[in-house]
């Protein structure tokens, strides 16, 4: 389900980032978490309530990052289709964004403008963007974010997307124990809430952590 995009919508779009270019230069990434339709499209294997809601808003984040010179990565989930993280593999999610489906797909009102960054393609649990983790026996791994980061100069992070609570939150929390200076823009994310106030936990973890909840 995409909303439907009055003539205006751009315009409009505008007034969803107050921040405007303020928030972003040369030395700061946008990094768009998991935006992906198995969790922004109500019909979605794991819909995150109101996600593809929120996508006007990471959009003008996008749009004011690379006015600014910023850049712009997105992490998508991408996994097999058999994998301990599913339930059907003994973990507790259903299956969702299976490599080459359309689930795993980007929603289509999403601006793509920079590289991608997959998670889970070996079957690993992929909370975070720049942190991957065997589902069994708990080794981490590191994905090719923050080398991707480092090579461009990057010294601070916007991060959005879905969901608050899991991928969103892992992103930041890394992004901040790495050294950036992260920032999660409150009006675009979204938080799944497997248990009440889960979207609420996070924000304060992250706060505690040294990231910067913002408007």
């Amino acid at each position: 389900m995409t909303p439907h995009r009055p003539k205006n919508a751009k315009p409009a779009a505008k007034t969803l980032n107050p921040a405007g270019n303020a928030r972003y230069n040369s030395a700061t990434a946008l990094i768009v978490v998991d935006v992906q339709n198995d969790f922004a499209d109500p019909a979605g294997s794991l819909y995150v309530r109101g996600g593809y809601q929120i996508i006007p808003a990471i959009n003008a984040e996008i749009r004011a990052a690379v006015a600014a010179g910023a850049f712009v990565v997105y992490t998508a989930d991408w996994h097999p289709p058999l994998t301990p993280h599913f339930v059907s593999g003994g973990g507790i999610w259903p299956a969702h964004c299976v490599r080459d489906t359309p689930g795993a797909a980007f929603h289509p009102a999403l601006s793509i403008l920079g590289p991608v960054v997959r998670k889970g393609v070996h079957g690993e649990d992929g909370y975070s963007g720049f942190t991957l983790v065997d589902p069994k026996s708990g080794r981490k791994s590191s994905t090719e974010l923050d080398g991707l980061l480092r090579k461009h100069g990057i010294k601070k992070l916007v991060v959005c997307g879905l969901a608050t609570d899991y991928c969103v939150g892992a992103t930041a929390l890394d992004g901040a124990r790495l050294g950036y200076a992260t920032r999660v823009p409150r009006r675009a994310i979204r938080a799944v809430n497997l248990k009440p106030g889960d979207g609420a936990t996070t924000l304060a973890e992250l706060r505690a952590a040294g990231v910067k909840v913002v408007a």
